[in-house]
């Protein structure tokens, strides 16, 4: 028997919810609701309904979209005296990082819209449904794993940074700890927060008594929010990017958001590569020059700076210029070259639908929205996401971002969803994935778990699995070579599926990530 579904993702919460609705016949873009639904309670670090976040979606038979339901700047900026932002170093073990949290750090949320937006157009089961998987891992609650326990530790001063969040992800032996590996995460309140969603839809937060509790309390503790920010928020609906990349079509997340741009503009240089006539360590050389030029090329046509719909336009469009590709593709092939938290989801039906969802909430604010368990976002205390400094964003456009959901059709018949985690990394990540499936004709395992390489400034970065003498040959080229030993979450964290020509369905996980895979 035909299997009814594929779902990756990075939390097996999140895949368990999926395949549920796959398995009583629900849809890919069912299935993509309730994992959505879900990863807010199993991936409290990455993904709220008080976030945002991007979908791209391709029915069977039907022309794809791209629903854009990212956080907006609010339309008005307080004095930054009179805020609600402070800063807290994240523990990342090798190393910390400094965020900003507080109330003024929140930017309009789109996850809720979204969520509803995409049930209108897309979805075949109700609310309800789709709700319960969410509501069923909050009010039982879940172990929580290795990765779990990783994560709330990476983020504890902003886990733990009010009595509200303490009640919840407090470890209850050792009260200034989180919740250590295998104790159970319950949230009573997130839980009968979801029913209430979708009992009430979308109104209940944009227009109704959770946006005013949010209004009230942006206004009386430092926050920027206003009720018309909420009243004016609109899920956008994008015709996504389209390229080609050595006979495979690809779609992905286009402007003003930069990650998809990005992936096209490297897999553009390679384009003018042969993989299966070079040595290989030339073309591990021409994949970090490749990777190089684009982030060069990012910083040229200013689109590091492109924070809203109009600013991130005209910059993005410079870089797909084929003029500009292809002068970047001459200095790559022809001479010598001198030199934050997200979560996603995979799923694919037996009909060939396939969805691509990825979520981010920062790393939260270290509030709840009140009586509801929904963890704030901390998008206006992200560094990458403010390029003009801090207190310095455009007003009520969307903010840039480098999550880059995507599809590929390939010329061997199968389809693919995938994205990735990872910040900055998230170009790499998904275009080597891309490259191994295209490129080596791997499977979806066999292309989320290759190698990987990223370079940032004058540092090329490698995972342990390249050919014997890679760092010799990059440092030819590069002046700082960093292997890493194994896979490391550095490196993104890709959740992929394909549907191939015959109904196969497979899917993977990306270790680096918890990644979790589900065919049913």
């Amino acid at each position: 028997m035909a299997a009814k579904g594929a779902v990756a993702c990075g939390h097996a919460e999140t895949a368990a919810a999926a395949a549920e609705i796959l398995e009583e016949g629900g849809t890919a873009f069912d299935a993509v609701l309730a994992a959505m639904a879900s990863a807010v309670v199993a991936e409290p670090v990455l993904a709220s309904f008080a976030g945002g976040g991007f979908l791209l979606a391709r029915p069977s038979g039907g022309g794809a979209r791209l629903y854009d339901f990212f956080v907006n700047t609010p339309l008005k900026r307080r004095d930054p005296r009179d805020i609600d932002f402070y800063p807290v170093l994240a523990d990342f073990g090798t190393a910390t990082q400094e965020f900003h949290i507080g109330l003024g750090a929140m930017a309009t949320p789109g996850a809720i819209a979204g969520f509803f937006k995409i049930h209108e157009d897309l979805a075949s089961l109700p609310v309800k449904r789709l709700m319960a998987p969410a509501v069923r891992s909050a009010r039982e609650g879940f172990a929580a794993s290795k990765m779990d326990h990783f994560l709330y530790n990476v983020v504890k001063p902003i886990l733990l940074a009010t009595e509200e969040t303490r009640a919840v992800f407090a470890d209850k032996a050792k009260p200034g700890e989180p919740v250590a590996v295998g104790a159970t995460l319950r949230q009573p309140h997130l839980a009968e927060a979801l029913e209430h969603l979708a009992e009430e839809g979308e109104a209940l937060f944009y227009d109704g008594d959770w946006g005013r509790r949010l209004t009230d309390l942006s206004a009386s503790e430092g926050g920027h929010l206003t009720r018309t920010d909420l009243e004016a928020y609109q899920v956008e609906v994008r015709e996504p990017l389209e390229f080609r990349y050595r006979g495979a079509g690809i779609l992905t997340n286009p402007p003003p958001s930069a990650g998809g741009i990005l992936i096209a503009f490297a897999l553009g240089l390679l384009n003018g590569t042969d993989p299966t006539s070079i040595p290989p360590l030339d073309h591990l050389r021409d994949l970090a020059r490749a990777t190089a030029l684009t982030n060069k090329a990012r910083i040229e046509t200013k689109l590091h700076e492109a924070v809203g719909e109009d600013a991130a336009k005209i910059p993005a469009e410079r870089l797909f210029d084929p003029d500009l590709v292809a002068r970047y593709r001459e200095s790559l092939l022809g001479r010598p070259f001198s030199p934050r938290g997200t979560t996603h989801i995979s799923v694919a039906d037996r009909a060939g639908n396939l969805a691509a969802l990825t979520l981010s909430n920062g790393e939260g604010t270290g509030r709840f929205l009140p009586g509801t368990g929904i963890i704030l976002n901390n998008m206006l205390g992200e560094e990458d996401l403010n390029p003009a400094g801090f207190h310095n964003w455009y007003r009520g456009v969307r903010l840039a971002s480098m999550m880059a959901p995507t599809l590929a059709f390939m010329e061997d018949g199968r389809l693919a969803a995938l994205g990735s985690g990872g910040s900055n990394r998230i170009r790499s990540a998904v275009g080597q994935a891309l490259m191994q499936l295209i490129d080596k004709g791997a499977t979806v395992e066999e292309a989320v778990s290759a190698p990987r390489l990223h370079v940032e400034g004058d540092e090329v970065n490698f995972e342990e699995g390249f050919l014997k003498g890679t760092a010799e040959r990059l440092a030819m080229e590069f002046p700082n070579v960093r292997a890493w030993p194994g896979i490391n979450l550095f490196f993104g964290g890709v959740h992929g599926v394909t549907h191939a020509a015959d109904g196969t369905l497979q899917a993977a996980g990306d270790a680096r990530r918890g990644g979790v895979a589900r065919v049913v």
